[in-house]
C-alpha cells in the first residue's frame, strides 16, 4: 500500500540519511520570497516523490539538500553530517561523496565521452572513488543494467539519443554508490511508456546500490511507483516578500 506521510516526526530520525528541522530560507530581491520547512526526513533505502508545481520552492529545496545554498536557519542533515556547520569546501567535497545528482537537462559534458562522464563525480571523492573499486568496469557493469551496449563507452555524449543521455546521467550519479540520490525531473520529456521503463532501471539500480531516491515531479501519476509521496504544501511554507 503507499504511504503518504509528509513529516520527520512519522520516523525515527536516528535512521534518517536526511532530515530537514526548523529550515528557514530567504531570496532577497525585488522578487523575494521565502521557504520554511518545519520538519522532514527521509529513511535510508527510501524511495520518495516530491511534487509540486513551478515556483512551490522545488528547486531551493534541492538546492539547500545539495548544500550548493545554506539556510538563514535551521539544520539540514544528510548521512549523519549537519550541512550547516560545515565549510563552503567541505560541502562540495562531502556532496561529491554523498550525493548522487540525475539533472533535468542531464548537464553532461558535450565533448566528453561517456565514460568520461560516469567518471567525473569520483575526480572530486577520493572515498567514492575507492568504493567504485575498478572504476571503469563499474562503469560499464552500469551501462550494461541500464541497457545501454558497451561500445557506447567511447562515444561522445553529444553523438547519443536523449534516452541514451539519460541512463549516462544516471550511471553517474549511481557509481560509486553514494547513500542519496536526488533526481529532478528526469521524466519530464517522456512518454508514458519510456517513463515506465526508465523508472523501472532506475529503481532496480537504486536498491542495487542501495541508495535512497529522492525525485521531484510535478507529475502526480508517477505516484503509485514510490515508497511514499511527499506533497511541497505539505511540508513547506513559501511566503512572497517585498524587498
Amino acid at each position: 500500500m503507499l504511504r503518504h506521510w509528509t513529516c520527520g516526526a512519522c520516523f525515527d530520525v536516528t535512521d534518517a540519511i536526511l532530515h530537514l528541522a526548523t529550515v528557514d530560507f530567504r531570496w532577497r530581491g525585488r522578487s523575494g520570497f521565502s521557504v520554511s520547512v518545519p520538519d522532514f526526513a527521509m529513511n535510508a533505502g527510501e524511495t520518495v516523490l516530491l511534487l509540486g508545481e513551478s515556483g512551490s520552492g522545488k528547486s531551493t529545496l534541492l538546492s539547500l539538500i545539495c548544500g550548493t545554498m545554506l539556510p538563514d536557519a535551521g539544520q539540514v542533515h544528510i548521512a549523519g553530517a549537519d550541512l550547516t556547520t560545515l565549510s563552503s569546501g567541505a560541502r562540495d567535497r562531502f556532496r561529491a561523496e554523498q550525493i548522487g545528482v540525475i539533472f533535468q537537462q542531464f548537464n553532461l559534458l558535450p565533448f566528453g565521452t561517456v565514460i568520461d562522464n560516469i567518471l567525473l563525480p569520483l575526480r572530486f571523492a577520493p572515498e567514492r572513488r575507492k568504493r567504485a573499486g575498478d572504476a571503469k568496469a563499474t562503469a560499464a557493469t552500469l551501462c550494461t543494467a541500464l541497457g545501454l551496449p558497451g561500445e557506447i563507452l567511447g562515444h561522445r555524449a553529444n553523438t547519443l539519443s536523449v534516452g541514451q543521455q539519460q541512463r549516462v546521467a544516471v550511471a553517474r550519479a549511481l557509481i560509486g554508490q553514494p547513500p542519496l540520490i536526488i533526481a529532478d525531473e528526469p521524466t519530464s520529456a517522456l512518454d508514458a511508456d519510456s517513463q515506465a521503463v526508465f523508472l523501472d532501471l532506475l529503481f532496480q539500480q537504486t536498491a542495487a546500490n542501495k541508495a535512497s531516491l529522492l525525485m521531484v515531479s510535478h507529475d502526480p501519476r508517477l505516484a503509485d511507483r514510490f515508497d511514499r509521496v511527499v506533497r511541497m504544501e505539505d511540508i513547506a511554507r513559501i511566503h512572497r516578500v517585498a524587498a
